[in-house]
């Protein structure tokens, strides 16, 4: 009887728990596709209720919408497209040299000092809030790069995308390091025994094992990069023009729509205008995760065979 009891209990104890693990999963799916979806019903409006074309929002860099119901305004975000893909790939190009040769030194050079002291400094970075890094950037970077380059004003898309560039460091330094980390031994031991020296070792045969890895890193930032608000806001001037040099002033789809929301009139065209932008963003995460499961999935082919 009490063993029928103890199976009878274990039984309950699988089921449950993979039944709850199972709801949990349910749930966040189910989540997604509703935010998705109502995403697409509020960012739809622009087209559908006020007449607005794709090629117009993703192509006029004309940016006048009404705030009101009656639209007849004006909707090209190519303005606040260039300006994220601007700051966003100038901090991606700042910030991959140093975060690559980091993970090569706390993996292949010093791993001993990496592991124990150097990757907990790098993961510190990760958890500094946006605002300090925004701070940061508008009492020292800003007057800085005023006072270095001699220009009128020191907020411009550089000063962005250095903030940035110290954000997303530590998220492409952990993946890529991971990575490295885990290219098999006799890989090493391979180049080593056709006469490599250790740098030939680490760039001809290391980092080229790890590179899916490496990718998935840097579309981690770069993913990280695109979503950022408000540390970009406080230094990037803030001002709705095409950048035209690194030292230009700026908005990106991120800090319009944290400045415009809030006090835009629901069912305007403002409003629809912003949640457009917003269903981009989405669009252009969900393209990061695509491009992360397959680079994901070529490594993984890659170290079965």
């Amino acid at each position: 009887m009490m063993l029928k009891k103890t199976k009878k209990g274990m039984f309950y104890k699988e089921y449950g728990w993979r039944a709850l693990t199972i709801a949990f999963g349910l749930f966040v799916i189910v989540l997604t596709l509703v935010i998705g979806a109502f995403l697409i019903y509020k960012g739809s409006d622009t087209f559908l209720k006020f007449g607005h074309s794709i090629g117009e929002f993703l192509g006029s860099a004309d940016w006048e919408p009404v705030d009101g119901s009656e639209g007849g305004g004006k909707t090209g975000a190519l303005i606040f497209i260039a300006g994220s893909l601007v700051t966003c790939g100038l901090a991606l190009l700042i910030a991959t040299p140093f975060a690559l040769g980091s993970a090569v030194f706390m993996t292949e050079i010093s791993p001993a000092f990496g592991e124990r002291f150097y990757r907990p400094v790098v993961e510190i970075f990760a958890g500094i809030p946006s605002v300090v890094y925004g701070w940061v950037g508008l009492t020292v970077l800003v007057p800085a790069i005023k006072t270095v380059f001699h220009r009128q004003v020191g907020h411009s898309v550089l000063a962005a995308a250095l903030v940035l560039a110290v954000m997303i460091f530590p998220t492409i330094t952990s993946v890529s390091a991971d990575a490295i980390a885990a290219v098999p031994e006799e890989c090493r031991n391979a180049a080593y025994g056709l006469g490599s020296t250790r740098w030939q070792a680490i760039w001809r045969v290391i980092v080229p094992a790890a590179s899916s890895g490496v990718i998935t890193g840097i579309i981690l930032g770069l993913a990280r990069a695109f979503g950022e608000a408000l540390a970009v806001a406080m230094v990037i001037g803030q001002t709705t023009a095409l950048p035209s040099s690194i030292f230009s002033t700026t908005k990106t789809l991120t800090t319009e729509i944290a400045a415009q929301m809030g006090n835009a009139m629901e069912g305007g065209e403002l409003k629809s205008a912003l949640w457009t932008m917003a269903l981009l963003l989405f669009l252009i995460s969900l393209l990061f995760i695509t491009l992360i499961h397959y680079f994901s999935g070529n490594r993984k082919k890659e170290e079965g065979k």
